[in-house]
């Protein structure tokens, strides 16, 4: 693992993990992504995220809080305007964008890196695998985790809050190990070009908010 992926993932892992410990993963290889076996409790723990269905509205536990939002969802916007030009559709992503990442425990930065090697903001992309929506989710994880209703993954909430949740998994699966998890969600665990190209996307959605001064 590179020192570049230990020194980000130590910065926001903050010990958000699912309730019980994953087995290794036996299944076959579907695609991008690998049925994992996983114990019942990390399932049903899975299921319950996905099937929450609160809106993506952000909500703050003080003004600082609601200010760096504020700080970094202008600045994302203006650097996804090229990408998502239509103004309410962007704004709707980013929100979401914003709320499944943090609901996940990862940082938001992150999972647009991730959805510009995946997807390239794409929300119908289909990949040859299979592979849908703007995280690429492989079908199977309707089944597994979900209601089995594959047309949900062109949904833009759904997309990413299956996204969001597979990717925490995979992170508390490999022990915080952004590099190894990084290369279960692609279906290539190990080899560096996955997690490599996404930290390289990574960092163009850095985001270090202004200071503001107390009045």
């Amino acid at each position: 693992m590179s020192a570049g992926f230990g020194s980000r993932a130590g910065s926001w892992l903050g010990g958000i993990v699912l309730a019980a410990a994953l087995a290794a993963g036996t299944g076959a290889h579907a695609g991008n992504q690998k049925e994992e076996a996983m114990a019942d409790a990390v399932r049903v723990a899975l299921s319950n995220a996905i099937a929450d269905t609160r809106p993506p509205k952000p909500a703050f536990r003080d003004e600082a809080a609601r200010v760096r939002y504020q700080q970094w969802f202008t600045e994302m916007s203006a650097r996804l305007k090229k990408r998502l030009p239509d103004d309410q559709s962007r704004t709707e992503f980013l929100e979401s964008a914003w709320y499944e990442s943090t609901r996940a425990g990862l940082d938001p930065g992150l999972v647009l890196g991730l959805i510009q090697v995946e997807s390239a903001y794409r929300k119908y992309a289909v990949s040859i695998a299979g592979a849908r929506g703007y995280m690429q989710v492989m079908p199977f994880w309707t089944k597994v985790i979900g209601d089995s209703d594959r047309r949900k993954l062109f949904h833009m909430q759904t997309n990413l809050r299956y996204g969001c949740s597979i990717l925490r998994m995979y992170i508390d699966m490999e022990r915080g190990n952004l590099y190894l998890a990084l290369g279960r969600y692609n279906g290539s665990r190990g080899r560096p070009q996955y997690p490599n190209a996404v930290l390289a996307a990574w960092k163009k959605w850095e985001f270090s908010p202004v200071a503001v001064a107390s009045r």
